[in-house]
């Protein structure tokens, strides 16, 4: 190998190395289906924030960590997401206003949806927690249906 080749693949190698790991914005979104509702894991909430920003996407949070019953998870919910005043308060209401009103509002660019630090007390226990969560996979089916990314973050308190 001469100089020019060797100098050409250092400059190669320096150029892969300064390059960031990820693009700005296929990250933290990529390899995540869609329509889904998935624990955070690895995932920070300022990343899906942007992801969702860069995309043009809607972005709810909910933190849920001062909630102890069902009732409250449903009244955080409403409070942080801007729900109207006539939110029913309960899982098929939540389903409600997260599909019909704003599909009749018009064309919806997706949603990215985090539920951080969900309750797990004898007031909301898991059977709670599961309907809670179905409601939000009941939803992104919904918006599945439509061909609109609804993708749904949770952790458990």
């Amino acid at each position: 190998m001469d100089f020019r080749q060797r100098e050409f693949l250092t400059r190669e190698r320096d150029a892969e190395m300064d390059a960031p790991l990820r693009k700005e914005h296929d990250q933290p979104l990529r390899g995540v289906r869609p329509n889904i509702v998935q624990s955070i894991r690895a995932h920070r909430v300022s990343d899906l924030q942007d992801a969702a920003h860069a995309l043009g996407q809607h972005f709810l949070y909910a933190n849920l960590s001062a909630a102890q019953s069902k009732q409250d998870v449903l009244d955080l919910i409403a409070e942080q997401f801007t729900f109207p005043a006539h939110f029913g308060k309960n899982f098929d209401a939540l389903y409600d206003c997260m599909t019909d009103p704003l599909h009749k509002s018009g064309p919806q660019p997706g949603f990215v949806v985090v539920l951080e630090q969900i309750p797990a007390t004898a007031k909301f226990d898991k059977e709670a927690r599961e309907q809670l969560l179905d409601s939000f996979r009941d939803a992104a089916d919904y918006w599945g249906d439509r061909k609109i990314p609804f993708r749904c973050f949770y952790s458990f308190l």
